[in-house]
């Protein structure tokens, strides 16, 4: 098992590594395998690629993030501007339902609601905006209604895990209520868990999934 040190020095190489990244703005803290980022980076996308480097470090068992979003004078955008480019952006996605989706922006964060058919459809609506320019942050509060009737959902789930896990798919346990879906288990890394929900959420007929999952020591 690693160390809190080696930790910090493998989240440091990933941030590093990471081009999209300016590092040396970025401070990292490890305490029992939690990691905490401090520091300022120049836009919201930063930020975003800054969390998924330190995720992907084995032995993080979880992220809190203190990290500022300080934009240059030519990053800087009024609150109408942006709404109008993340609207834009939203009309252009092939993937989205034509005014599915609304827009509200306070501050430069940009808050999402409406709904969406798919879970997918949910992520690509902030995939969308986190990197217009001008964005300190994004909250995503659209709802997923599923169209279709939920059938055999934990056999299927569990089907799709085995077909996707890189480890033992029966560490992890999947309960439905009504369409509602709920992970428990152990896992990995980050990615394993990722993969498991993302999983969840492909899943016909799902509304909601509680990641109650938690990583190996």
């Amino acid at each position: 098992m690693k160390t809190d040190t080696q930790i910090q020095q493998d989240v440091l190489a990933a941030l590093k590594w990471e081009p999209s990244v300016h590092a040396a703005g970025i401070g990292v803290e490890v305490k029992d395998g939690v990691v905490t980022l401090a520091g300022e980076v120049s836009s919201f996308a930063e930020k975003w690629d800054a969390e998924r480097a330190a995720q992907r470090v084995a032995g993080v068992k979880a992220l809190a993030i203190e990290l500022d979003v300080k934009l240059s004078e030519f990053g800087k955008r009024t609150d109408a501007d942006i709404a109008r480019s993340a609207q834009t952006a939203l009309d252009w996605s092939t993937t989205l339902v034509h005014d599915s989706v609304k827009v509200m922006v306070e501050a430069g964060w940009i808050t999402l609601s409406g709904t969406a058919d798919w879970y997918y459809q949910k992520q690509a609506a902030t995939e969308c905006v986190r990197h217009l320019s001008g964005v300190k942050g994004v909250s995503n509060e659209m709802v997923v209604n599923p169209k279709v009737p939920m059938g055999s959902v934990k056999a299927d789930i569990e089907a799709a895990l085995k077909r996707v896990s890189q480890t033992d798919a029966q560490k992890i346990a999947v309960s439905v209520t009504g369409d509602n879906v709920t992970l428990t288990g152990t896992v990995a890394n980050w990615s394993e868990r990722d993969l498991a929900t993302t999983t969840a959420w492909g899943t016909p007929g799902v509304r909601t999934v509680v990641d109650n999952m938690t990583l190996a020591d």
